[in-house]
């Protein structure tokens, strides 16, 4: 038997502690993404502390027509990156571990919050998710809790949850884990063909296209700031030689709907393009979104926002997004 591996929350209760204990939950499947989390976690528990990695396919977040069985298990391999990265334990629970008396009649609610964009697409999904965590949260009683940001909407949950319902624990948000192509490091990468997951680069290209559409009008407002009178912007920069700028700073303008319009536009035209491949993008939702609550950002949003995209290729189905903050004259 592995010296790592818990199945019973006897055998956890009784595992010893010095310091502090920190948990990263998992689905299994591990990759450099869970890898990722441990070592950082591993970091923050400092010397002293522990590490410990939590590996359950939670039945409660998949809808009758989601991917449950289908879901890849690879416990040894989960293990040796775990051990790897630097985790004390791996616990590993049979369901009927984490639910003995069958499926929850009290469950975590995940509010409105949990209804939009990929609630609205999973019905329960978050409600499910929210239950096993704080389930989790209870057994393992760590003083940090860390969490990818590539599931924007659950770690933004999970933190609701966390301090609603005044459970003491850390909430740590680690950055998107990326491929050398960009492609977001997923469990479900792998289920695509070479054509496929060709065709999902669009997810990652889209949000970098609206990224970079930010970028480039924060630095066009700059030099148009410049001029004395806001009339004179456009002119201005045509005079510097900076044609295709001023083009741009008149369709912003026109557009009325101000920049996070402009960012989504640019992230939707990669994505509509992609569209059009073989096999194609078909695109779920994309979102420009408050991460306190997850309400669309309006024209004069300005603060930090989430640029988020859900999309299936072939039978895939799969989600990304990135931070992008918006200053006062967006």
């Amino acid at each position: 038997m592995n010296r790592l591996l818990l199945h019973t929350a006897e055998e956890l209760h009784g595992l010893p502690r010095a310091g502090r204990r920190a948990v990263v939950m998992t689905m299994g499947a591990l990759h450099e993404g869970h890898a990722t989390l441990i070592r950082t976690a591993r970091e923050k528990a400092g010397p002293g502390g522990q590490v410990v990695v939590t590996v359950f396919v939670n039945p409660l977040q998949f809808g009758p027509n989601e991917d449950l069985d289908r879901y890849p298990r690879t416990l040894d391999a989960d293990l040796r990156i775990a051990e790897g990265a630097g985790a004390e334990a791996v616990f590993a629970p049979a369901v009927d571990e984490v639910y003995p008396g069958g499926d929850p009649q009290v469950r975590i609610s995940a509010g409105p919050m949990g209804e939009r964009l990929e609630g609205a697409t999973r019905p329960g999904h978050f409600d499910g998710m929210l239950t096993v965590v704080a389930k989790l949260l209870h057994l393992t009683r760590p003083d940090l809790a860390l969490f990818g940001q590539k599931d924007a909407q659950q770690l933004a949950l999970i933190r609701r949850m966390v301090t609603d319902l005044n459970f003491p624990v850390e909430v740590v948000g680690v950055p998107t884990v990326r491929e050398e192509d960009g492609l977001a490091l997923s469990s479900r990468n792998r289920y695509l063909s070479p054509a496929e997951r060709h065709t999902a680069l669009a997810l990652s290209r889209a949000l970098f296209a609206g990224q970079d559409r930010l970028a480039a009008q924060a630095a066009l407002r700059a030099r148009a700031e410049a001029s004395p009178a806001s009339d004179e912007r456009a002119t201005a920069l045509a005079r510097l030689g900076e044609i295709r700028a001023s083009a741009d700073a008149h369709a912003v303008s026109a557009a009325g709907g101000g920049l996070p319009d402009a960012v989504r536009a640019a992230a939707l035209h990669v994505l509509e393009e992609a569209g059009r491949h073989e096999p194609p993008l078909v695109l779920d939702y994309l979102a420009l979104v408050d991460p306190q609550d997850f309400t669309e950002a309006g024209p004069g949003f300005t603060g930090q926002a989430v640029l988020a995209v859900a999309a299936k290729v072939g039978a895939t189905r799969l989600i990304d997004n990135i931070p992008l903050e918006f200053g006062a004259h967006s």
